[in-house]
């Protein structure tokens, strides 16, 4: 069994790289952000997914790894994937499409609710290609009105 690469293949291989990243989270109201640095491999899996592994020093001062998992499925005409980190217990699953400027691939998932623990929410992963040298990564959730609330966001450099 043989896939050939899509044009939606080609764009996530983009991001294949070594990348080093800032970040920042909202902690709540009053609360001053939560800011990290991290470091990301993000390397290819048969030319048609990429597998992005990161580390980072948390704001509390442990370690975390993350995972996240893209592709593009022809059959549905969507991005799908996972994410997962050693900080948390749930598997993000991901369904999204590319802007049409093909610059911005949005990415929506469901996971705990932080505003109220116990129930689930909605999420959007945003990431925005800037050049071939940096991107960014917003993550939002969807609040109880509808509105979507920036909770974090990132910025990647490709290491030289």
């Amino acid at each position: 069994m043989k896939v050939d690469a899509q044009a939606e293949h080609r764009w996530l291989h983009r991001l294949v790289g070594d990348w080093i990243s800032e970040g920042e989270a909202v902690m709540g109201a009053g609360k001053p952000p939560a800011r990290w640095k991290s470091v990301e491999l993000v390397r290819s899996l048969g030319g048609v997914w990429i597998l992005a592994e990161g580390q980072a020093e948390t704001p509390d001062g442990s370690e975390s790894t993350t995972i996240m998992t893209l592709g593009y499925d022809p059959r549905k005409k969507r991005f799908v994937g996972t994410f997962i980190g050693s900080m948390m217990s749930n598997l993000w699953v991901y369904d999204g499409a590319l802007d049409e400027a093909k610059k911005v691939l949005t990415l929506d998932t469901e996971g705990p609710n932080l505003a109220a623990g116990g129930t689930t929410a909605k999420f959007r992963d945003v990431i925005e290609l800037k050049s071939d040298d940096e991107r960014a990564l917003s993550s939002y959730m969807q609040t109880a009105n509808g509105e979507w609330q920036r909770i974090m966001t990132a910025t990647y450099r490709r290491r030289a």
